[in-house]
């Protein structure tokens, strides 16, 4: 389903926070997605070269990067709108179902981040 867009799935769930709200700092994507910039850091090259983002120093503090969604990569938005309704069809679950799988997910790794 990500194939035709460019994307893998990993470099989707990116998108989709920078759908949200853009710009986000590389911390700010780690923090939403528990990824560490190491992993981010990669990912959102490969990304910059594809013509979906920019990476940009903070200029109000040059630690922080910010990334930016490209003209691209909003437009992605709009190819994507159908991707979580067929994953849900796939994976044989409602909208419900899916949230509320969401909520036990999250509430696991924060269980798990605890101790």
């Amino acid at each position: 389903m990500l194939e035709p867009l460019g994307l893998t799935y990993v470099q989707y769930l990116v998108m989709l926070v920078l759908w949200e709200a853009a710009p986000r700092s590389v911390g700010e994507l780690g923090q939403a997605l528990y990824l560490d910039s190491g992993t981010l850091t990669p990912l959102l090259k490969r990304m910059e070269k594809a013509g979906m983002v920019t990476r940009q120093r903070d200029n109000n503090d040059e630690r922080r990067v910010l990334i930016h969604l490209t003209e691209h990569g909003a437009s992605l938005k709009s190819q994507a709108r159908n991707i979580q309704d067929e994953l849900l069809c796939r994976m044989e679950l409602t909208r419900e179902q899916s949230r509320e799988l969401k909520v036990r997910v999250m509430t696991l790794i924060d269980k798990l981040e605890d101790h």
